[in-house]
């Protein structure tokens, strides 16, 4: 039974402030205070972690991990279906303490992203139990491969959409037969404490599902220096990306890394204007908090003019304001310190220059942690706001003159993670989704809709510049396209970007 101190009351639903280790709810002597981004007010002192933490989180997930593994597949999929079914059956739960504590709009919480979560494990489990080991002959030898469970793996998950970006990774980690320590972001940690116990109503060992609490520099850094770790994963930034990489290289760990995105949005002339510019300006959904998000724009300059006075009509359609209001599109942001980056971006590209052609102030007349949706037209493509991740409600605006010109600017950035072209033509969108040699501006193509209505499908395009693996999809018909409105929020950085 939980201790009343342990226990955050939050929108409606109590919530644990303490760690999950081993099946049980573990203090610690220190917290941290966590924040509602909705009006910058406390919402939990949670258990803060460190050296003592991370040793019982390994430790338990290690003594959990030879029995996890000997359950196979098929015994491990029934505990993650059984999680699964008891995340659709709290969605409404799950989602309104995630909207407390990351802001996100509460409609795209209950409709897709929680909802994702239980979906990605039911995915994982059903991969691993279809698995078929590959067997065959060479050279008169009998071959076999086999996929085997690494050990306890460390996974470290961003303050944008938390619950189902733990998911994302945990459930693989448990299908594989892995067990899991997760360290949430301190910035929003409380839905992952529902998730424990959801955990423990699905029967899971003790042990093999672990949530451990605090700061980065602190608890995340004795988890990843841990030689019992076996395997880590990390949403966040290069910066902290670095020093995880290094504590994985010591012990001879294999580590993965997303580290945010600088995603370009193509727009040709041949395109539906129409659709591009509201797509363009449904990049500031959750206050362009989404590594996913298109936030360069680069538009063919023969139609500038037209696709400016569109994407003006739909943003100036937005409405800044509580996120669980049908109302609002644009949620604030998730940190005083985090409106602070952003706003340094902003201020630091107005002093070199570039133009800020549409807001670039707080709004404050809304809540205290709002930003006006920014677009900046940039005095150079070396421009700091043009190369580096905001990761805030601020969008550039650049021209180009042909598709090679288009494709150098795409590609002219170090972030690459995916992208989105908007032409009339299937062959200029394979070509710009192929990048070119070498290149990574791939992304939707969403096209101009065929009078005839007749529909027509491409698949999957893989690359690997620059060590990613980067994504596209050929959508050939408008209506085919995510709602930018709509998504099921994906990617982000850390607190100490």
């Amino acid at each position: 039974m939980l201790s009343r101190h342990a226990v955050a009351h939050v929108a409606g639903v109590d919530v644990s402030t303490e760690h999950f280790i081993g099946g049980e709810r573990v203090g610690s002597d220190a917290t941290f205070v966590d924040l509602s981004p909705i009006d910058a007010q406390p919402l939990a002192e949670v258990a803060r972690g460190g050296d003592r933490e991370a040793a019982l989180a390994v430790a338990a997930a290690r003594e959990a991990f030879p029995a996890w593994a000997a359950l196979g597949a098929a015994g491990r999929a029934q505990h993650l279906r059984r999680l699964a079914d008891l995340i659709d059956a709290n969605v409404e739960r799950l989602a309104a303490v995630e909207c407390a504590d990351m802001a996100m709009l509460l409609r795209s919480l209950e409709a897709r992203v929680i909802p994702r979560g239980a979906r990605n494990f039911r995915a994982y489990a059903d991969l691993a139990a279809a698995y078929e080991e590959r067997v065959w002959e060479s050279n008169g030898t009998r071959n076999r491969v086999i996929r085997m469970p690494s050990g306890p793996a460390v996974v470290i998950t961003p303050w944008n959409a938390p619950f189902m970006l733990s998911t994302w990774k945990t459930a693989p980690a448990l299908a594989a037969g892995c067990t899991v320590i997760l360290k949430p972001a301190e910035w929003s940690p409380l839905s992952c404490s529902l998730l424990c116990d959801l955990v423990a109503e699905a029967g899971f060992p003790p042990g093999v599902f672990n949530v451990v609490q605090g700061i980065g520099e602190e608890v995340g850094a004795a988890l990843t220096r841990d030689p019992g770790v076996r395997r880590i994963s990390f949403t966040g930034s290069p910066e902290t990306a670095v020093h995880i990489g290094t504590a994985a290289a010591r012990n001879i760990v294999p580590f993965t890394g997303e580290l945010g995105g600088k995603g370009p949005l193509l727009v040709f002339a041949d395109a539906d204007l129409e659709a591009a510019a509201r797509r363009a300006a449904g990049q500031y959904d959750d206050a362009g908090q989404v590594c996913l998000a298109g936030t360069r724009l680069l538009v063919e300059g023969a139609i500038e003019d037209e696709f400016l006075e569109l994407f003006d009509r739909f943003t100036d359609g937005h409405v800044l304001g509580d996120p669980r209001d049908d109302a609002t599109t644009v949620s604030p942001l998730i940190h005083p310190d985090h409106l602070a980056r952003v706003e340094g971006f902003v201020e630091r590209a107005r002093a070199n220059g570039d133009e800020i052609v549409r807001g670039g102030r707080r709004r404050e007349d809304v809540g205290p942690l709002f930003y006006d949706p920014t677009l900046v037209l940039p005095r150079s493509n070396d421009s700091e706001i043009v190369q580096h991740e905001v990761f805030g409600p601020v969008l550039t605006f650049q021209t180009f003159a042909d598709e090679d010109e288009a494709v150098a600017l795409a590609n002219s950035t170090s972030y690459g993670l995916s992208g989105v072209v908007y032409t009339g033509s299937e062959r200029r969108a394979e070509r710009v989704g192929r990048g070119g040699s070498g290149g990574h501006a791939v992304g939707q193509h969403v096209p101009r809709a065929r009078p005839d209505g007749a529909v027509r499908r491409g698949g999957d395009l893989r690359h690997r510049p620059r060590g990613r693996r980067l994504r596209t999809r050929l959508l050939l018909r408008p209506e085919d396209a995510p709602d930018p409105g709509r998504h099921d929020g994906v990617s982000a950085v850390d607190p100490s970007r």
